[in-house]
């Protein structure tokens, strides 16, 4: 029986250490951990996985594979690509372009209150209702930026004489690239009623020089709009010349200012609500004279 035992030992001692039982060491093990962050690597390369791999990813499973260029994940891909519409409706907006409201007339304390000025006196009526300063000088004209609703506007009074108005005009509409159409001229008009507005979407000069002068810095273009305000004809034989230059009487001074207003709802209308309606609305309005 003894001799039967030490043989068992013996033959115990002498078989393969793959089939010996063990017990697995702990992966705090620096090298070890090593080694099986290792085999981890090759098993997701696609290498054999180990019973080691086996014992330690029980706990903490190992990511997936990356995915090949074939995989079914591709045709999401092509769902973050913008379709036709999209690409239209990616595009930032256009940036509005300003309206333009120019007043002609002539600088200077000898020239205010005159007939020739209305058109100065207009601008000035639309920047006090809306609040916009024109205490900047810019292209030869009182100048200043503001807003009527939500439409950006410009007004200017240029301080180069009525002849020479073009000389302020031209530049501004250059420098910001304002359409013609929207570049509004007001300006006085012997050959209307006074008092009377009338508003048209472009035509000539009438032979008054600070629309000739316009006209002309405009590379000859007519096709602007323009506010004409009526001042009347000189009474008698009286110089055109010499009429223009003289200011308005009481009973003229209020009937203009009644005028204006109106003018100031043509404009918030020309702005809001597009041109035709602002004309059919100067056009077809009545004095102070036919309302009393």
């Amino acid at each position: 029986m003894r001799v039967g035992a030490i043989a068992s030992s013996v033959a115990a001692l002498r078989s393969p250490i793959s089939r010996r039982p063990f017990l697995l060491p702990s992966s705090d093990h620096p090298h070890l951990a090593g080694s099986l962050h290792l085999r981890r690597a090759r098993c997701r390369t696609g290498w054999r996985t180990t019973m080691s791999e086996q014992f330690f990813s029980s706990s903490s499973p190992p990511p997936p594979p990356p995915p090949s260029p074939s995989s079914s994940s591709a045709p999401f891909a092509s769902l973050a690509r913008p379709v036709d519409g999209d690409a239209e409706a990616e595009k930032p907006p256009q940036k509005q372009r300003p309206w333009l409201i120019v007043g002609l007339g002539n600088p200077g304390k000898n020239y205010s209150g005159t007939r020739h000025n209305v058109g100065f006196e207009f601008v000035e009526a639309i920047a006090e209702a809306e609040g916009i300063s024109m205490s900047s000088v810019s292209f030869k004209a009182l100048f200043g930026k503001g807003f009527i609703g939500n439409v950006p506007v410009m007004l200017a009074k240029p301080q180069t004489f009525m002849n020479a108005s073009g000389e302020s005009v031209g530049p501004i509409v250059s420098y910001y690239k304002i359409p013609l159409k929207q570049v509004l001229v007001v300006f006085d008009d012997l050959d209307l009623p006074f008092a009377k507005l009338r508003l048209l979407p472009k035509g000539g000069h009438g032979g008054h020089n600070g629309m000739k002068s316009v006209i002309n810095h405009l590379k000859g273009s007519r096709d602007f709009p323009r506010l004409r305000i009526g001042i009347g004809r000189p009474p008698g034989k009286m110089d055109p010349a010499s009429f223009v230059m003289r200011p308005f009487n009481k009973q003229e001074r209020e009937e203009l200012d009644f005028t204006l207003q109106q003018g100031l709802t043509a404009i918030r209308i020309l702005l809001l609500e597009g041109f035709n309606k602002s004309a059919t609305f100067v056009n077809s309005n009545k004095s102070m004279e036919q309302l009393s």
